[in-house]
């Protein structure tokens, strides 16, 4: 009989898209469930809102402190084992260490902390808690970013030497624009969402992207980021430049004022053989070029694909997947390591993916700050 992993959840109530990923995602393979949490900061609310989705009350606490005593006192088999972090930016560190110091399993939302240094000592925590710690890259789940991370691993494109990744939205245009607006929203203030708002939101997930799948790290990077109004103290779009090594360099391309985009997040990476192709809106398609062959279009659920993709398959080929599939892939990765079951590398994004991301986004800002010159990145 399985045994369902009991999950807390803090913040992501109301409207909040992140929190509906995140319920339905738990959900999906039937390994976890949703006893209880914080989701918003009055109680009031989060029992309100607890009782819209149908979850009973008596485990929805006031603040963290209350969850972490009262579910401390239950028997271990009825406590909540895993909680899943989706709160503004600031509050991930605090509520990640506390929530590592009273050994709880940890899910957080990107980006980990809001510092370097808070990231660091995160992993110093893990590492005494041993703790699972993921950090919900959401689009690493996907059937197809995984493929084609096998296949570059493989060595289907040969030695990668060059990388194109950009992330393009628009939606922060609505806002930018309004001096009144721009002053009021949570994103563009430092004291909330930290050193950067463009960066830090989805340009960590393209650096992400880059090098969970090609296995390389980033060495160095030089950056050129734009805040488009004097009072606006957090950028809204940059260019990045990085290199691997002499030989592998590329290019990120992050933008919240890209007019008219959605969620363009579209990678392309080059190698001595050949060169993939994949884009976020058109997930189960993943393009493979070679120079004089036609370009061969790869999709999910087929068995040519790799046992990593084909487990994060849930339905036969032909039948579309899509961001709530991937992030389930991931609760599925964290349910197996939870669990003390088989995982492959790369099911979930750790926290050391976590801690290379906060400090991209330093040495990003760093770059800018300093006139835009190349910076190396800590390993």
């Amino acid at each position: 009989m399985n045994s369902k992993i009991k999950l807390g959840i803090l913040g992501g109530g109301g409207d909040s898209l992140i929190g509906v990923l995140h319920r339905i995602a738990s959900s999906m393979f039937d390994q976890f469930e949703l006893v209880g949490g914080v989701f918003n900061p009055e109680l009031k609310e989060s029992i309100s809102f607890a009782e819209e989705i149908g979850l009973p009350t008596n485990r929805i606490y006031e603040d963290l402190d209350s969850l972490i005593e009262k579910e401390k006192a239950l028997p271990e088999n009825e406590r909540m084992q895993v909680i899943s972090v989706l709160t503004p930016n600031f509050l991930h560190f605090p509520m990640a260490k506390q929530l590592l110091e009273n050994n709880f399993h940890v899910i957080c939302e990107k980006p980990l902390t809001t510092t370097y240094e808070e990231a660091k000592i995160l992993e110093e925590l893990r590492k005494k808690s041993r703790k699972v710690f993921a950090v919900t890259y959401t689009y690493t789940g996907y059937p197809m970013v995984r493929q084609m991370k096998e296949m570059i691993a493989a060595g289907e494109i040969g030695k990668v030497h060059k990388v194109d990744v950009q992330y393009y939205q628009g939606w922060i245009n609505e806002i930018i624009h309004d001096k009144e607006k721009r002053s009021s929203v949570w994103r563009l203030d430092p004291e909330k969402a930290g050193l950067s708002s463009c960066i830090g939101d989805i340009g960590t997930h393209a650096f992400n992207m880059i090098e969970y799948l090609t296995n390389l790290e980033v060495r160095e990077i030089l950056a050129d980021l734009n805040y488009l109004y004097q009072d606006n103290r957090m950028d809204i779009d940059g260019t990045i430049l990085v290199r691997f090594s002499d030989y592998a360099k590329g290019v990120i391309r992050s933008s919240q004022i890209a007019t008219g985009e959605e969620n363009n997040l579209t990678v392309k990476i080059y190698g001595e053989k050949g060169g993939f192709k994949w884009e976020q809106e058109n997930p189960n398609h993943l393009y493979l070029m070679k120079e004089g062959q036609p370009m061969e279009v790869l999709k999910p659920g087929h068995s040519y694909n790799s046992k990593i993709s084909l487990n994060g398959t849930k339905l036969p080929p032909g039948h579309p997947e899509g961001i709530f599939d991937s992030m389930g892939n991931i609760y599925k990765g964290v349910a197996r390591a939870v669990k003390k079951g088989n995982f492959w590398p790369g099911e979930f994004p750790d926290l050391r993916e976590g801690i290379r991301g906060v400090n991209f986004i330093e040495k990003t800002v760093e770059s800018h700050q300093n006139g835009n010159i190349w910076v190396k990145l800590n390993h």
